[in-house]
């Protein structure tokens, strides 16, 4: 147990790290954008991800009467922009969008002028896709659960580093909860999400799918390449492609509504 409580601390660490990295990095996060109003810096975000079956409202808060619009279309379409003059309610400025089917999205930017100023300001476009409601009680285990599974990995990889014993054990924590997070809560999430149990191979393309089943064959060819002799070396190869895994931004190459087919298509 000497100095053991180095590696779990490193360990947390590089979880942390990795869970700051996939908050910043996915494409269903928050775009983070600033507005600069007599000398007045106002932060706001604009929505990537929303729930099916409500309308998405997208707000920008404001200090005075600053005008703005929006403008959005369905996402890989040749629809015509839809504009929308944003309304001021209590120095926020409103405006509604649609909502899609599972997997659908929308495209959309905000023009901004405000008072005093001549020049209109454009925000970035951003795509906003749309998911069926996933109950708190299946996505927290799951988000947990993958996470911890990180950590175990991450603990597993370190040891074998530092040739320090007990290390099948972790890998055999890790496998399993791997599984628990993964193949048995990660398919019931993307039903909710998106209608769809499993969309990666051989099923599909999905990135978070096909993320989750590279993790979980390195950690069982590493548990069954020590069962019987000792390789530490799969521990640490199994930790580093879990790490890199983890590092390709959450959702990338999706689930996506084809609007001209009505299929949702992933990859």
């Amino acid at each position: 147990m000497k100095k053991q409580w180095m590696f779990w601390a490193l360990a947390f660490l590089i979880t942390l790290s990795a869970a700051y990295y996939q908050r910043i990095t996915g494409p269903t996060y928050p775009r983070k954008g600033t507005l600069i109003n007599n000398n007045t810096i106002l932060k706001y975000k604009l929505t990537r991800s929303s729930d099916t079956g409500k309308d998405l409202n997208i707000k920008i808060p404001i200090t005075n009467n600053t005008k703005g619009f929006l403008f959005y279309k369905r996402y890989n379409t040749s629809d015509d922009f839809t504009v929308i003059e944003m309304k001021n309610r209590k120095d926020t400025l409103i405006a509604a969008m649609p909502s899609q089917p599972p997997a659908g999205k929308l495209y959309y930017t905000i023009r901004l002028k405000p008072e005093g100023q001549n020049d209109w300001a454009t925000e970035k476009p951003v795509v906003v896709r749309f998911k069926g409601t996933v109950p708190a009680w299946v996505l927290i285990p799951h988000i947990f659960f993958m996470f911890l599974a990180m950590f175990f990995s991450n603990f597993t990889g370190l040891l074998a580093l530092g040739k320090r014993n007990k290390q099948m054990k972790y890998a055999v924590i890790t496998l399993a909860i791997t599984i628990i997070g993964g193949l048995f809560l990660g398919p019931v999430v993307q039903k909710y999400a998106f209608g769809e149990l499993w969309t990666g191979v051989p099923f599909g393309w999905d990135l978070t799918d096909n993320k989750l089943l590279i993790g979980f064959i390195g950690w069982l060819v590493a548990v069954f390449a020590n069962y019987k002799k000792e390789r530490r070396g799969w521990f640490i190869f199994a930790a580093i492609l879990t790490l890199i895994v983890y590092s390709i931004p959450h959702s990338m190459f999706g689930s996506q509504l084809d609007y001209n087919s009505g299929v949702i298509k992933q990859g």
